[in-house]
């Protein structure tokens, strides 16, 4: 069968989120259209409220934007026609700081921060309240209880701060195309391990397929048919901003990914979704080789992971999900919505009791390595 274009490949995924949101799979196809369309909106909003700008989220049923500014001066809601629809764009003013300086002051400080606690926090920029917000172990938590902590922080960081805790430490996840399961051996441990394809790449005539530079060197593509189709290793970069690894192929491959759990349907790549494009609160969906299938909501743009998944601090540059799904062996994984490829996946974050997900997070496509592009139909 062949790969599904852009609004077939949608209406699969607004069956998933209507199945997690209890609308309609109509009235969820509708969300998730008005969803992508309104990209250039939320793109000229930004531009417009630049210099008080504190958060820009976005929110469903029904579908509407809410920005979050500084100072007092009001500014009137307003609604805009966004695909033949009205869409609510809802203002909120008196936030501290401006959305760059919190940026901006998670980068300066990280270090200090990190170093104040028994455990690297995860950190992130959280747009719906204008705070970052620290995500520390218990064991910190309980050692300065109430308010304590969120003030100490605040003052190190010079910005609002909101405490959340931990369940578990953050971890890495550990015709071919996207999707596809990838196995390697470890040679330091000689032990074999398991990744997920994320989305197929081109440099010059070169075809190749990205995963997550923590997998092996040297992968392996195991067909329908049992046969094994080796994968060099042509490059990984590991560093603050990527978790990216690129493997060759000898033969050009399609621009598409499997999508469902079974392996069964396969999408064509269509474009590409930048960070800066993407809103908390914006459905994506990522598949990988040990959770399958599943949609889920935005939550962090400006994400730094905790621990040192990164040859030591990340940067804040990833983008974490709401889960619902993620363990090891969905490393590399694409994270996408209809035809619209959005980054792979790095690492998740546990409950404490169950192991269950509570988030995942994900390398944009801005960070591919140099030289390679994502490659689309």
């Amino acid at each position: 069968m062949a790969p599904l274009d852009g609004n077939a490949a949608l209406a699969l995924d607004a069956a998933e989120y209507a199945s997690l949101s209890g609308q309609t799979p109509m009235a969820a196809a509708h969300e998730l259209a008005v969803q992508e369309a309104s990209v250039p909106l939320t793109d000229s909003l930004k531009a417009e409220f630049a210099d008080r700008l504190a958060g820009l989220s976005v929110g469903h049923a029904p579908f509407h934007i809410d920005i979050l500014l500084t100072g007092d001066a009001p500014v009137a809601d307003r609604v805009v026609q966004v695909a033949g629809s009205p869409v609510l764009v809802r203002f909120r003013t008196g936030a501290y700081a401006t959305h760059r300086q919190l940026v901006v002051a998670l980068a300066l400080h990280q270090t200090e921060i990190r170093a104040s606690l028994t455990q690297p926090p995860g950190i992130g920029v959280d747009p719906r309240i204008g705070a970052l917000v620290v995500m520390v172990a218990r064991a910190d938590a309980e050692a300065e209880p109430g308010d304590a902590l969120r003030d100490r922080i605040a003052r190190i960081a010079g910005v609002p701060v909101r405490i959340a805790t931990l369940g578990a430490p953050d971890s890495d996840l550990a015709d071919v195309q996207g999707g596809a399961r990838l196995t390697g051996i470890d040679p330091g441990n000689g032990r074999r391990y398991a990744c997920t394809s994320g989305f197929v790449v081109q440099r010059g005539s070169a075809s190749a397929v990205v995963t997550a530079a923590h997998c092996p060197d040297n992968l392996v593509w195991t067909d329908a048919e049992r046969r094994e189709h080796p994968l060099p290793f042509l490059g990984q970069w590991g560093w603050g901003y990527q978790d990216v690894q690129v493997n060759g192929s000898p033969v050009s491959l399609s621009p598409a990914f499997w999508s469902d759990t079974a392996k069964t349907i396969s999408r064509r790549v269509t474009g590409q979704r930048t960070r800066d494009q993407t809103r908390a609160g914006d459905i994506v969906c990522h598949r990988g080789e040990r959770t399958g299938y599943s949609c889920a909501e935005v939550w962090i743009p400006d994400f730094a992971p905790a621990g040192d998944l990164c040859g030591g601090g990340c940067t804040p540059t990833w983008v974490a999900v709401r889960g619902p799904t993620c363990r090891s062996g969905d490393s590399g994984g694409p994270v996408f919505l209809g035809g619209m490829a959005y980054g792979i996946v790095k690492g998740g974050s546990y409950r404490g009791g169950d192991g269950s997900c509570t988030f995942y997070y994900y390398m944009s496509v801005d960070f591919l390595p140099d030289g390679w592009s994502l490659a689309t139909g």
